[in-house]
């Protein structure tokens, strides 16, 4: 698609004149990726703010053949120092690229050491987050993606729910690989994250592991699990009960569903994220386990699994129509087992639109 990636090369030189740099150095392969299209794991792209003449992509020589297909409207380089070889070539033309961005934030000193050695009349300036700028609000690619990754997972889930995947005498570590497997049966390329099956106590556990614990009768089983395609990440958690739920558990889960909704009711465009964290987490409060919700309200979801915005307390800015967000609120006894209900919904103009569309009724199997 070499006319997205250029129109997404122009929005970024508007960026680069308002930030006062000649040029940008895009060394991270994802920032590379939604730049170019490339899929390798190495390269480099220098981005002019004059225009497509001057902008220069590079990788080794292992990727000539797969740079000509996906890149084909940029002039290539091959070198296996990649960004070395673009920031080379740039101090041929210094007086074009007197100021020179990088992402400071994916650079190391050792790598910024180097970048300095052949700069050579060039201003290497730090320039972080300017292409995530660009990634926060997606394109309809993107939200297609990420809408075709969401429904691999949410398939994959009824497929195991369907045929027994969750039971007790299953260990964590089995349910997780059985579900990663449907995952690849229904279209996704691999699992977004290494995925979380919490049973009984360790369900209590945010960002547990799966283990060799068996599943018990009794048990709360959390989910935490997601889909790639073309890249892009969703990221889902639903959490179930094997056999008849106690009055406790179905308390909590009602408890931690009405915050989840309230979230998702407040996910709009223009809303400060703080607030919208805030609404969801009133519920909870209100509920008596204020204490017991120890994380954020949700993120982003795109090219990474987690990326800007974060839905947090004490995090600044709004949402935006076309941002991709999660809405995952959770509830947490140490010792008992815990809920966590999440979804992936993109910001619209006016309700959200849910792209994971499991039930979120407690499910007892």
């Amino acid at each position: 698609m070499p006319d997205l990636h250029a129109s997404r090369r122009d929005a970024l030189r508007t960026v680069l004149n308002e930030s006062g740099v000649d040029a940008l150095l895009v060394t991270d392969l994802l920032n590379v990726r939604y730049l170019t299209g490339f899929t390798g794991s190495n390269a480099a792209l220098l981005v002019h703010g004059d225009g497509e003449s001057r902008t220069l992509f590079c990788t080794d020589g292992r990727y000539t053949t797969q740079a000509a297909a996906e890149v084909p409207d940029l002039e290539r380089v091959i070198e296996r120092e990649s960004a070395a070889a673009l920031l080379a070539r740039a101090a041929g033309d210094a007086a074009a690229h007197r100021r020179t961005g990088f992402e400071s934030q994916h650079v190391s000193v050792e790598a910024h050491h180097e970048l300095t050695r052949v700069a050579d009349g060039i201003e290497l300036t730090r320039a972080p987050g300017l292409v995530e700028q660009l990634r926060l609000i997606k394109d309809e690619t993107e939200i297609e993606a990420l809408r075709m990754a969401c429904a691999a997972a949410d398939r994959a889930l009824a497929s195991l729910l369907e045929h027994g995947g969750i039971r007790p005498g299953r260990t964590e570590l089995e349910v997780a690989r059985d579900l990663e497997n449907r995952m690849l049966d229904h279209g996704s390329s691999g699992p977004s994250f290494e995925s979380i099956v919490a049973a009984g106590p360790n369900s209590a556990i945010p960002h547990h592991r799966p283990t060799n614990r068996p599943l018990h009768a009794g048990d709360f089983v959390k989910l935490d699990f997601g889909a790639t395609v073309d890249g892009y990440h969703s990221d889902m958690t639903r959490t179930v009960v094997l056999g008849r739920p106690a009055d406790w558990q179905a308390d909590l889960y009602e408890l931690v569903r009405r915050a989840q909704q309230t979230g998702l009711e407040a996910s709009l465009a223009g809303q400060e994220v703080a607030d919208v964290d805030l609404a969801a987490r009133r519920v909870i409060e209100q509920g008596g386990h204020g204490e017991e919700f120890s994380h954020g309200l949700g993120h982003g979801v795109g090219l990474e699994v987690h990326e800007a915005p974060r839905l947090a307390m004490n995090v600044a800015g709004t949402l935006s129509v076309g941002m991709t967000v999660t809405v995952e609120p959770g509830v947490y006894l140490a010792g008992r087992g815990g809920v966590r209900i999440e979804d992936t919904l993109v910001v619209r103009d006016a309700d959200p639109e849910l792209l994971t569309l499991s039930s979120k009724e407690l499910v007892v199997v």
